[in-house]
């Protein structure tokens, strides 16, 4: 089994975001070069670099600097999401806030049949 590296977590929370590196480096205050090297895991970000991480883009931080144990989990917050889970949330995030509510009175509404 591949352990991934903080490399490849920074590159998982950019690909999630569907960013390409020019819009994720600028987004967290560093040139696409940097982003390139810390995504090839040539060094290793610094804490400030870390801190905009988590802070932009709702990055658990123990996720991104010690991994997670399920290869199948992702961290969103504080929570480990299944694959199902992280793709609903990224999908419902980019709903206007009356398309959100009319899903949540969905899913409200096929729960109350089970």
């Amino acid at each position: 089994m591949q352990i991934e590296t903080l490399g490849g977590r920074i590159k998982k929370i950019r690909k999630l975001n569907e960013m390409n590196q020019i819009d994720f480096s600028s987004r967290v205050g560093i040139s696409q070069a940097t982003l390139s090297e810390l995504e090839q895991d040539k060094y290793k970000p610094s804490v400030d670099i870390i801190i905009s991480i988590v802070s932009e883009f709702r990055a658990d931080v123990t996720w991104l600097l010690l991994g997670t144990s399920s290869a199948n989990n992702k961290v969103i917050g504080m929570n480990q999401v299944n694959e199902k889970e992280a793709d609903l949330l990224l999908l419902f995030e980019k709903l206007k806030a009356n398309d959100q509510d009319e899903i949540i009175d969905f899913i409200k509404m096929k729960l109350k049949r089970y």
